[in-house]
């Protein structure tokens, strides 16, 4: 197999499963590719680069044939598909959101993605200052919900703190009786109602808090 920066990026997300972000060195790649680690070093000049083209290859695999909405759609409706098909390429891989986190992702897709959100609100009557928060903001919630998402999945413990029964042992329900219903509520709370939920809060903020509000 020929080697190049996708080549390297996908082998490396394709060992998260294995090893965690954490656990994730040049060195491991280059034996999934089955070559010397100075050869990944033509295409990434260190681990720095090696994340961004991961965070690259998972924005890209989630917005690849993003369309403008469909006639009738509306800004929110569309604006809940994007995020969604984010937090879904975040999934995939194993500390995929913590990838994506921080990294700096330049590709074509990006910015056409930015340019359809942009004309989407534009064409809602946004003004451009305030659609121009829209997109960071609902990234940054994703990014945020998903690394929260996976965490609990606890595999980076040798016990999962997250278990629902760990949770109702260690809050004392006498002392703190209101959050300890809340977090046991929140424990065995679907993620996508809870992620759809928020994205709805946040939509609506943004909906109400506009310059420029139209109906």
């Amino acid at each position: 197999m020929k080697l190049d920066t996708q080549v390297i990026a996908q082998a490396a997300l394709e060992l998260l499963d294995e090893v965690g972000l954490d656990g994730l060195t040049m060195r491991k790649v280059a034996a999934a590719l089955d070559v010397q680690a100075p050869a990944l070093y033509w295409h990434v000049k260190n681990k720095r680069e090696l994340l961004d083209a991961m965070a690259r290859t998972v924005f890209v695999g989630a917005v690849g044939d993003l369309e403008a909405p469909r006639q009738g759609e509306g800004w929110q409706d569309w604006m809940i598909e994007l995020a969604t098909r984010l937090r879904r390429a975040m999934l995939r891989y194993r500390d995929g959101a913590k990838v994506l986190a921080g990294t700096y992702v330049h590709d074509e897709a990006l910015w056409r993605t930015v340019e359809l959100t942009l004309r989407t609100l534009e064409d809602a009557g946004f003004s451009m200052a305030d659609a121009g928060r829209v997109f960071p903001l609902l990234l940054h919630y994703t990014t945020g919900f998903v690394i929260e998402e996976q965490a609990r999945t606890g595999v980076d413990y040798d016990s999962n703190p997250y278990r629902l029964e760990h949770i109702e042992q260690i809050v004392d329900t006498t002392r703190y009786p209101l959050t300890a219903r809340m977090v046991i509520e929140f424990a065995a709370a679907d993620f996508d109602t809870e992620f759809d939920h928020g994205l709805r809060v946040i939509l609506a903020g943004i909906r109400t808090t506009r310059t420029n509000p139209v109906l």
